[in-house]
């Protein structure tokens, strides 16, 4: 039986693909393994294995395993914050919630892996791995609140994404840790969240009360 990987079978990656494809190809694999078996799996040889691919050619799209890792976290960013802006969307028109935002954040620190990457990758002494997840954050909160960027204006919604992201890198790392430690529900960081960010949307006139 072939193995699936993502969207890529070992069938239609062993068939030569483009730069861009290739490309894409190894950061779902990436993704994969920093998901089932942590950051420090998330290396050339893994992804080229995995993939059919060979060292070299990897080392040709990232440069080394930092690039790799450096990519995967962009990679992450920019689904994630997709995700994130089409739920702020929706919350304003009223089909969505501030819930599915804090969720979505959490679960990408959390369950894909990006907090244990982001630190695994601070560790190794790659000093500015945390850029493209900083960059991409910002760009999206900018975007959707072009407003707080006039000069004087409250930055609300900028001081709340920048609650929100610590709480679910926090969360994370020591998340289950803390909670049991002090004998609370884990859920009280999501909900502490979800609180803030729905008052936040009031004040920015995102939604009504």
């Amino acid at each position: 039986m072939l193995r699936s990987w993502g969207l890529f079978t070992l069938m239609s990656i062993r068939k030569r693909l483009s730069p861009e494809e290739s490309r894409a190809a190894a950061l779902a694999a990436a993704r994969e393994l920093l998901i089932e078996t942590g950051p420090q799996s998330v290396t050339l040889k893994a992804v080229a294995s995995r993939i059919g691919r060979t060292h070299a050619n990897l080392l040709h799209h990232f440069g080394s395993a930092a690039g790799l890792q450096k990519a995967l976290a962009a990679h992450i960013a920019g689904t994630v914050c997709d995700s994130i802006g089409e739920a702020v969307r929706a919350t304003r028109t009223g089909a969505g919630s501030p819930r599915q935002v804090v969720d979505l954040t959490f679960d990408a620190f959390d369950h894909e892996g990006g907090g244990a990457l982001a630190s695994w990758m601070l560790l190794s002494g790659n000093e500015d791995a945390l850029d493209p997840i900083v960059e991409t954050i910002h760009e999206l909160v900018d975007e959707l609140h072009p407003q707080e960027l006039e000069h004087g204006a409250e930055r609300t919604m900028h001081e709340t994404t920048y609650t929100l992201v610590l709480l679910a890198l926090g969360e994370a790392l020591m998340g289950q840790q803390l909670a049991e430690s002090l004998q609370v529900d884990r859920e009280t960081s999501r909900q502490r969240a979800t609180d803030m960010m729905t008052a936040s949307f009031m004040k920015a006139g995102d939604i009504k009360s």
